[in-house]
């Protein structure tokens, strides 16, 4: 039986995971220099912040689009269990992402302290269980895999 195929592709190589590590690196440079920032009070740090998670969440708006295509044209990949979780963790972690963009708008101790550097947080942990289940689907479920020639 053939792998499930990845519809939103260039090449034949998937989109979606070649967007995602943008996004990732992104949020989690976010919460590294939001706990920076909160240690040093350095407005540098803040200003990271918010250039990080503003990219992560634009780059994160294209690598779900992507996603969303993988998802609603591969019923062989809406099948997967992981698939729905993985999709609905990263969609909460995109919301919370935005909201995060808009509170690290404001003056920077208030960004960050207490209300950004939470909202990093949370997203880095939903990005390890969703990393996890997008891994799964990977090496587990063969998802945008193509099969090995000889």
């Amino acid at each position: 039986m053939e792998n499930p195929r990845s519809t939103a592709r260039i090449g034949g190589h998937p989109i979606h995971p070649m967007l995602v590590t943008v996004p990732i690196a992104c949020f989690v440079g976010t919460l590294l220099t939001d706990i920076v920032y909160w240690q040093t009070a350095e407005m540098t740090w803040a200003n990271f912040s918010a250039w990080l998670v503003t990219v992560g969440v634009i780059v994160g708006i294209l690598a779900a689009i992507a996603g969303l295509i993988d998802f609603l044209w591969g019923r062989r990949i809406r099948e997967q269990p992981t698939a729905w979780l993985h999709m609905a963790g990263n969609l909460v972690a995109l919301v919370l992402s935005f909201f995060n963009m808009l509170v690290h708008t404001r003056d920077a101790w208030t960004s960050v302290v207490p209300t950004g550097l939470i909202l990093s947080a949370l997203v880095v942990i939903i990005l390890l269980f969703t990393g996890w289940f997008g891994w799964s689907l990977a090496y587990r479920h063969h998802v945008g895999v193509a099969h090995e020639t000889t």
